[in-house]
């Protein structure tokens, strides 16, 4: 029987088997037969690769090249089919950009209209009409290649719809072609349907039309910011000019400004703003030499362009223009984030699109607080009799702590008069406002003096003005002055808080570490992107607005949790409503921290700089407050940020020049020649502050989880301990100290009896010493204050 005819016997289940053959050495050059160990060997190897060949030969069948790629130019076919029936299909549309600009319709929380704006600012021109060189500009900052593609960005539209399916929204490169399409026929959606139809749309519409009419249609159709659609508006808005009078820098600048129009806006940008519309004209320039349309000396001899002041919008004067700016500029924040658009497309999805808008504004509360601002300062203005009263800005926040609605806000004399907001300007220093923030980090890290001591409300520090700050007996090259220069002996940080000492809160930014205050900062809603953690910030050396200070203030009121001003009830469009976030999110500080805080800004008001214009409000009527003032350096800026339980308002005083913009003090304002003639922040911002406020609150208490403070009644003595001279942050530097201390909590018992018998009540803390230098106040100037 041969080898086939006994595999076919054993697969029959036959017994016979081959016989069995001697063992001999193969001859040289030939194979080793069946029978052999070597065959063998081979047989078994062979047998364990056929017994792995049925999973492999099941993927080898199912997964071959053949298939692979028949696969892939299967799937091609198809897209391509698809694509040439969604050309065939879809038509270029009419043009709708006139049709979108609808009236937005701005409205009081009690649904009453607040304003309406619906005017379409736009003027079309003939590209004829603007020179060769600006309209080259645009090509040169968004499409370089305009001239020779087909319309679309294959890549950047491939890049853009992945990143839709992603969820990220954010598209990545469109030509100007494709942004004509997306302003003129379609919307700012940012949705799979609406890509795939701006890519067809556009390769029919760069094969139907001249580049010159895609560009004509492309700068007359976009929107540059101050209600400004088409390059002639915005030749006007920012340059005082038709846009055939335009000149090469100008237009740099206008095709610059398209990116973020409202950001890059010169009037109003911030300094990080300004730089990025600098780079972005620099660009633009650079590429137009790149691509030989400029010569490049005539682009060396280029200036950046000056801009011209804003106007406001019809329908929006006085206050009306800088809720509905404020209402505009968080929608368009929460469409960038929820829907991933850049702000020029979030700009051009809000501006007068057809949004009903309604506001957390309170009706009573804004009129209240305009009606605070006239009588208490803006009436006592005469820049006929005194030119610094032509400098003065005031700008206002009122928030209620417990929901973060904004009820009410004061950008300015009139949004026509003054078209950069004073509630959310950011320019100017929050002074010693700043100083709570201070002490919230201190007591949210459990931080201590130098000297192991823990920082508590009655912790002492020594209150010498020019003190040079030291870090554990070295010096950090920092010695501020006090107010008017004046100094203290050992003093407790509630009766500094009340004074508003400089030394003291120096030297206690460095004893908590200056990047956990400024970390404590951030998280209580201050933008501190960018600042230095630096003892200079202790003094408020920052840029802050109204808005932030009261939002950082709000929390405090809200026991830490973080509370984001928000002026949005809610923002409808077409039967959709825009998903307006809570304004209260989870807790940044702890309760005790923050109530802590509260407390101790009640002696500011019953016993410190806001003495006599809160405190003694006839108004008042025993209503609890806390709050803080703060005069900047050379006196640019006043501030008073209060409190009730229900209702926190940040008040700003500004020293703008009204030609040049800068900064300039605001002493004598009023016909405050007496010396120092300064206004400070518990002059007339809190004179602001206590009229608005006690006219539209309620009498309610504090429900404050704290044993510091002045709001709390001291239940023992203090404890009294004798301090080192060693000591570099209690200790003054000018003479020993002669009395004994407090260190520790009044709550706890007395380790040693005083030399004498502190006096404390809810409203003041104790002191080892009067101050060296004594303060009064001058009856006659209602903004004298004890301190900062």
């Amino acid at each position: 029987m041969g080898r086939a005819e006994e595999r076919r016997a054993r697969q029959r289940g036959g017994h016979r088997a081959a016989p069995k053959r001697r063992r001999s050495a193969p001859e040289a050059g030939t194979a080793p037969e069946a029978g052999t160990a070597s065959g063998a060997g081979s047989g078994a190897a062979s047998g364990a690769t056929a017994g792995g060949k049925p999973a492999k030969s099941l993927i080898r069948r199912i997964f071959t090249w053949k298939k692979i790629l028949g696969t892939f130019f299967g799937t091609c076919l198809l897209l391509i089919a698809a694509f040439i029936g969604l050309y065939l299909y879809v038509d270029i549309p009419e043009g709708n950009a006139a049709a979108q600009q609808q009236s937005n319709v701005y409205k009081f929380s009690d649904g009453t209209i607040l304003a309406r704006s619906g005017k379409v600012n736009r003027e079309i021109v003939d590209l004829s009409k603007v020179p060769r060189k600006v309209q080259l500009t645009f090509v040169a900052a968004e499409n370089k290649s305009f001239y020779n593609d087909v319309g679309v960005d294959f890549k950047g539209t491939a890049r853009g719809l992945l990143n839709t399916v992603a969820g990220k929204g954010k598209q990545g490169g469109s030509t100007i072609t494709q942004q004509y399409v997306k302003n003129f026929y379609l919307n700012q959606d940012q949705t799979v349907t609406r890509k795939v139809k701006e890519l067809v749309i556009a390769l029919k519409v760069d094969r139907e039309k001249s580049k010159d009419d895609i560009l004509a249609g492309y700068i007359n159709t976009s929107y540059y910011g101050r209600n400004a659609y088409g390059i002639q508006a915005a030749a006007q808005a920012y340059f005082h000019v038709d846009a055939e009078d335009l000149k090469v820098e100008q237009g740099a600048y206008l095709a610059a400004l398209l990116q973020a129009p409202s950001q890059y806006d010169w009037a109003v940008a911030t300094d990080a703003g300004k730089k990025l519309v600098t780079e972005r004209w620099n660009y633009v320039l650079d590429n137009m030499v790149e691509e030989g349309w400029l010569p490049k000396a005539k682009r060396d001899a280029m200036h950046f362009p000056k801009i011209k002041e804003p106007k406001g919008a019809p329908g929006l004067e006085g206050q009306k223009g800088y809720l509905v700016e404020l209402a505009n500029q968080q929608l368009e924040k929460q469409l960038m984030a929820q829907q991933g658009l850049t702000q020029s497309q979030a700009e051009n999805a809000v501006v007068e699109k057809g949004w009903t808008i309604t506001l957390n504004i309170d009706r009573k509360k804004q009129a209240a607080l305009e009606r605070a601002v006239k009588s208490q300062l803006t009436s006592k203005l005469d820049k006929k009799k005194r030119k610094v009263d032509g400098d003065i800005q005031a700008g206002a926040v009122s928030v209620d702590p417990k929901t973060g609605k904004i009820v009410a806000l004061y950008g300015g004399q009139d949004y026509y008069k003054h078209y950069y907001d004073n509630a959310t300007r950011r320019d100017y220093q929050p002074a010693s406002t700043f100083k709570p923030v201070i002490l919230a980090s201190a007591l949210e890290q459990n931080a201590t003096t130098q000297d192991g001591k823990p920082i508590a409300a009655n912790t002492l520090y020594d209150g010498t003005s020019r003190r040079p700050v030291l870090d554990h007996g070295s010096k950090v090259g920092f010695a501020p002055p006090n107010e008017d220069d004046v100094s203290y002996d050992d003093i407790t940080v509630q009766e500094a808080m009340n004074k508003s000492v400089n030394s003291v809160f120096a030297q206690m930014g460095v004893d908590v570490g200056m990047e956990k205050v400024m970390s404590t900062a951030g998280r209580l809603g201050m933008d501190t992107k960018g600042m230095q953690a630096v003892p200079a910030q202790t003094l408020g050396s920052m840029g802050a607005s109204p808005l932030e200070m009261a939002g950082i203030y709000a929390t405090f009121a809200n026991h830490g949790y973080k509370v984001t001003p928000t002026i949005i009830k809610s923002a409808e469009i077409q039967g959709r409503s825009a998903d307006i976030p809570d304004a209260v999110g989870g807790s940044v500080i702890s309760r005790t921290a923050a109530d802590t805080v509260t407390s101790v800004l009640t002696g500011v008001v019953d016993d410190g700089t806001a003495q006599t214009s809160v405190a003694g409000n006839p108004s008042r009527d025993g209503q609890q407050v806390a709050g803080k003032t703060g005069t900047s350096d050379e006196n640019k800026s006043a501030w008073f940020t209060g409190y009730t339980p229900d209702l926190v308002t940040s008040v700003g005083l500004f020293g703008e020049d009204p030609k040049t913009k800068a900064h300039v003090s605001m002493r004598g304002a009023t016909g405050l020649l007496k010396p120092p003639g300064r206004i400070n922040g518990g002059g007339y911002p809190a004179q602001i502050w206590a009229t608005y406020t006690f006219g539209v609150t309620d009498k309610a208490s504090f429900d404050l989880n704290t044993t510091q403070g002045a709001a709390v009644e001291p239940t023992q003595t203090p404890t009294w301990t004798h301090t080192p001279t060693q000591t570099p942050s209690q200790t003054p530097t000018s003479e020993p100290p002669t009395s004994q201390s407090p260190t520790q909590s009044p709550s706890q018992s007395p380790s040693q009896s005083p030399t004498k018998s502190p006096t404390q009540t809810p409203t003041q803390t104790p002191t080892s010493k009067p101050p060296t230098t004594p303060t009064t106040e001058d009856p006659l100037d209602p903004d004298a204050e004890l301190g900062q």
